[in-house]
């Protein structure tokens, strides 16, 4: 069950870096980064969700 929760946190975290990296801070320089790290949060929590799944975690 905590592996589920700490899914939904990096979904969420991401969702938000995301968020903000598309809205307010658009035209900021980093933005880009941002972006690349939002994605590699999702990508993390698929892994995730992916072990668990398949029962390796």
């Amino acid at each position: 069950m905590a592996l589920w929760v700490f899914f939904g946190f990096i979904v969420l975290s991401a969702t938000f870096v995301l968020v903000l990296s598309q809205g307010p801070l658009k035209a900021a320089p980093n933005a880009g980064a941002l972006r690349t790290v939002a994605y590699a949060q999702y990508a993390a929590a698929l892994l995730l969700a992916l072990a668990r799944v398949t029962g390796v975690a």
